[in-house]
């Protein structure tokens, strides 16, 4: 089935369009980080209460991504891409009006399955509209997008919070949301599949049980000092339980029962998509992992305003939105791979430089930390994605959209509840807040490092050519063109 024949501009049309949305989702990843001291206070929430404002997000948003990227497949990714963005505008403003740390955790949750429905989308019409050669600049783009939203949450959370108060950072999304169905109207295809994928049903439930019962114990367990949480169930069987319904999910999607996995491992036979997945966990470990204790530190022993606290961050937030633009365009060449190395060991030397920084004095020292943090994050977003996804067969591009969006989500729930258990195990013992934030900046480089392993083994791969770039190659989805 063949599709009509599109113009670069209106591609680019459409990318500008969905990433408006892109980056609605991914600024409340961390938009929330600065306000959580005035969660505390407002809402008489506890730190771990408040991490979980966090973390229900992140899980929420990582555990059904490789459903809704099948469902897009079925359906169509501009209709399941429309029904994420109104539930997220729903659920952002259910947030704002929350008088409880339990019910703005529940409507989080509804925040994160729209998230979920959203995301995968955005890659699926790069993927479809954009030949190999093209893609890099459009990746380009989307990694721009992704890495100015994950670290310009503080600076506008800063701003809101100080001045409108903590409910803004969620009643801010409904201008923007309201922009990015217009344009969703006006602008995006309406791409429908030749068949009907059948759905993993048992897929689904082993991967939302082994994610959820995993992050729970990491995350609580702290809180319930590593024992009992319920009757004779303690965290060490929760975790065991989560990591047991993983290791079945792994081993459901191979096999030979399985008509139509949410995994098909086969995929993993492509070296660099494997590779690429395990620095994508690391990368969003390291953001997530990084910017919550951070945020919470600048406001907690300096004592500074939520705006200040935007403002050390805010270069993190410029350097890694301008460099992902150039780090894209050049990620279509054979050597790429240098890219992420450099920029994994920037963001390294960025935070060991914050862990010797940290005190109560005067935080703008830690500007030159988060600035080779911010150029890290660009050269990593987007060309590890281009890396990763450029030698996928077409026919897994699909699957490959969902597992990869997984791993970066994924890894910014570890991210958070890692740093979040340890920041908690290391106030308890010590008393000392910087301790804790130093030790879990200790944690993120060791992360970091599996990250640099990870990218230096990445094969060369030629760069794509350009006799055939014109237009991208049928992805056997028709194209009506939105009126």
């Amino acid at each position: 089935m063949s599709s009509t024949t599109r113009t670069d501009r209106e591609n680019w049309r459409t990318v500008y369009a969905l990433c408006i949305g892109f980056f609605m989702t991914l600024l409340d990843t961390t938009i929330v980080n600065v306000a959580l001291p005035s969660m505390i206070t407002d809402l008489g929430a506890s730190l771990n209460d408040v991490i979980w404002v966090v973390s229900a997000y992140l899980l929420a948003f990582a555990v059904p991504l490789l459903l809704t990227g099948r469902l897009g497949d079925r359906y169509g990714p501009k209709r399941l891409y429309g029904i994420g963005l109104v539930l997220f505008l729903l659920a952002s403003l259910a947030c704002g009006l929350s008088t409880s740390a339990e019910a703005l955790i529940a409507a989080r949750v509804f925040q994160g399955l729209g998230a979920a429905a959203m995301t995968p989308q955005t890659m699926a019409f790069i993927t479809h509209l954009f030949p190999p050669a093209k893609r890099g600049a459009a990746l380009g783009m989307w990694g721009s997008v992704a890495g100015l939203a994950t670290v310009s949450g503080p600076l506008l959370g800063g701003v809101l919070v100080t001045h409108l108060g903590w409910e803004w950072i969620f009643f801010v999304n409904l201008p923007i949301g309201v922009l990015a169905v217009v344009l969703l109207f006006l602008w995006v295809p309406d791409l429908r599949p030749d068949r009907a994928p059948r759905f993993d049903v048992p897929g689904v439930v082993l991967c939302c049980l082994g994610l959820g019962l995993l992050v729970f114990g990491i995350q609580n367990g702290e809180h319930y000092h590593w024992g009992e949480v319920a009757g004779p169930v303690t965290v060490a069987e929760i975790i065991a339980a989560g990591v047991l319904f993983l290791v079945l999910f792994v081993l459901w999607q191979a096999s030979a029962r399985n008509p139509e996995p949410l995994m098909p491992l086969r995929i993993f036979r492509n070296r660099n998509f494997s590779l690429g997945n395990v620095a994508n966990i690391a990368i969003g470990i390291t953001v997530t992992g990084v910017f919550v204790p951070l945020t919470l530190f600048l406001q907690t022993v300096p004592k500074l305003s939520p705006l200040m606290a935007g403002l050390v961050t805010a270069p993190a937030s410029l350097m890694s939105g301008v460099v992902a633009i150039f780090a894209g365009r050049l990620s279509n060449r054979a050597n790429a791979k240098f890219l992420p190395i450099t920029g994994f060991v920037l963001m390294g030397l960025g935070i060991l430089a914050m862990t010797f920084l940290l005190g109560d004095g005067t935080q703008w020292v830690l500007l030159p930390s988060m600035v080779a943090l911010g150029i890290g994050m660009g050269l990593v977003f987007s060309p590890l994605t281009n890396i990763s996804t450029r030698t996928l067969d077409r026919s897994l591009l699909g699957a490959g959209s969902g597992i990869y969006n997984t791993s970066r989500q994924f890894g910014n729930v570890l991210g958070s509840a890692a740093t979040g258990a340890v920041l908690q195990i290391v106030l308890a013992s010590t008393g000392d807040f910087t301790a804790a934030v130093r030790a879990a900046f200790y944690l993120l480089l060791a992360v970091l490092a599996v990250g640099i392993v990870a990218a230096f083994a990445f094969r060369q791969v030629a760069a794509p050519g350009v006799a055939d770039s014109a237009r991208a190659s049928d992805p056997g989805l028709p194209v009506s063109r939105p009126s």
